[in-house]
């Protein structure tokens, strides 16, 4: 492992002295997100292994290259799990590229974003330097918020070397209720359910035989669910189906997911159907996957005028996403940071260029 973080090293340092970017890889299950990467391939899928795992303490420290399939085993032998259900899109998806994505499944309404699970950071910098932020403890607040810049932030301000995660204990049970209704109905109802202290740990709709179908899975204890159960009535979906549906919900392997263009859309929970086109509604009515042939102008003015935004999340083609862009546009403000923090960390512009926005 000393060879391959050697080799890292100074493959950095000689992208850096050249000015040649680097493209930064693990598994390639989420190469599609943003824009396509330039530069020599960085592979850090042999970059594997445990670092470190204490049960009781809640935290697991691995290195960049780790499966999810092999982290996940793991925890699930010790009753526990990542809280928020990252999506793998492949077998080869990898702790580093989750983190660097920031993307998070159907729990995250409930459980927290990856960003909120990510204690701490080592990162290998432009110049060749092994940086340390955070810690594998919650308390531990030292360069913390760096930790969580990280997240999302697809590799354009460093390569990841480890990361360390907090993870929580699997539920006792959990239960997948559903019931037949249209999408304004859905929205309305899960926005009601929402402002009650139920154990409610993830929800979808879907249009289904010119209706609608929404399903909400209860997690907790067996009173907690029965509880639950007895409050908000519905049909019970068997526990193999239940478990199905949200792995393909998670890994978007229901049909709906195949349409081109897909956009991911965040909108307050509350929001009114949008009318953008065929839609999947996720998050209490928080996120919406929509298949549309409305212009990505029409899309991000709709989101924004409603709090929100709008990702070209699977694009029709590279070409449709360089034309439109692949992420909404920011903020000035916001842009700002972002160009500043690209400086401070990749003054020559080496990591992922262009990957998020081309001025990046």
């Amino acid at each position: 492992m000393d060879s391959l973080l050697s080799d890292l090293r100074a493959r950095v340092i000689l992208a850096q002295a050249s000015g040649k970017p680097v493209s930064i890889h693990g598994g390639g299950t989420k190469d599609f997100l943003g824009m396509k990467g330039t530069g020599t391939a960085l592979d850090m899928s042999q970059y594997a292994g445990i670092v470190s795992y204490e049960p009781t303490e809640l935290v697991v420290t691995a290195r960049a290259g780790t499966t999810l399939v092999e982290l996940e085993s793991l925890l699930a032998e010790n009753g526990q799990m990542l809280a928020f259900e990252p999506p793998h899109f492949g077998p080869g998806a990898t702790l580093g590229g989750c983190i660097a994505t920031g993307l998070s499944g159907p729990r995250r309404a409930a459980a927290g974003s990856a960003r909120d699970f990510v204690l701490g950071v080592k990162l290998l910098d432009a110049h060749g330097r092994m940086l340390t932020f955070g810690g594998e403890v919650m308390k531990n607040v030292a360069g913390y918020d760096v930790s969580r810049i990280l997240t999302g932030s697809l590799g354009m301000l460093g390569v990841m070397l480890e990361v360390s995660v907090k993870v929580l204990p699997r539920p006792e049970r959990e239960l997948t209720l559903r019931y037949a209704m249209l999408e304004a109905a859905a929205i309305e109802r899960l926005a009601a359910w929402g402002a009650q202290p139920l154990p409610i740990t993830a929800s979808s709709w879907v249009a289904a035989d010119g209706g609608g179908e929404l399903r909400i899975r209860l997690s907790g204890s067996p009173s907690a669910v029965d509880s639950g159960r007895a409050r908000l009535g519905g049909d019970v979906v068997p526990a193999a189906e239940a478990d199905a549906w949200w792995q393909s919900l998670r890994e978007q392997t229901l049909p709906f997911f195949a349409a081109r263009p897909l956009w991911r859309v965040s909108v307050p929970p509350v929001t009114p159907p949008l009318a953008l086109g065929d839609t999947v509604i996720e998050w209490n009515g928080g996120q919406r996957w929509v298949s549309t042939t409305q212009p990505a102008e029409a899309v991000r003015s709709a989101a924004a005028a409603l709090g929100g935004h709008a990702t070209l999340f699977r694009p029709e083609s590279i070409d449709e996403a360089r034309r439109v862009g692949v992420f909404h546009p920011l903020d000035p403000v916001v842009e700002g940071i972002h160009r500043r923090l690209k400086s401070e960390f990749d003054p020559q512009g080496i990591f992922n260029p262009g990957r998020m926005y081309s001025y990046l």
